[in-house]
């Protein structure tokens, strides 16, 4: 189905779903921002203290899949809110970063690595 969705059209969605709830009102930035932060740590809460095995594992349990599929449908939900709220064209700056982050990280520097751009050397 991703493949047949586009961002314009999940952020409609979204924003006919606020709009018949009358939630324009609570959902000023500060709020949204609340929500992604909120929610993407509900989904980290779910793998804390847990090793790559036991990670692993918990895509095995439907029960523990589904609520992981939850939060990641709940902190995306936010960004969307966020972006529609805000006149933020989600593809458009990601492609910026994407570019920024391809300087930042030259594969030639980075290829295997997982060091910050500021830790590589010249």
């Amino acid at each position: 189905m991703d493949h047949k969705t586009n961002i314009h059209e999940l952020k409609e969605l979204i924003k006919e779903f606020c709009e018949k709830r009358d939630w324009d009102q609570y959902h000023a930035p500060k709020e949204l921002a609340i929500g992604i932060s909120t929610e993407a740590a509900e989904l980290l809460e779910i793998f804390r203290f847990k090793d790559e095995k036991q990670q692993k594992e918990l895509f095995e349990n439907p029960k523990i899949k589904e609520h992981i599929e939850e939060e990641v449908a709940d902190t995306f939900y936010f960004i969307l809110r966020f972006c529609q709220m805000n006149n933020i064209n989600l593809t458009e700056v990601l492609m910026k970063k994407l570019e920024k982050n391809n300087e930042k990280y030259p594969i030639d520097k980075i290829k295997g690595s997982n060091k910050k751009y500021t830790e590589l050397e010249e």
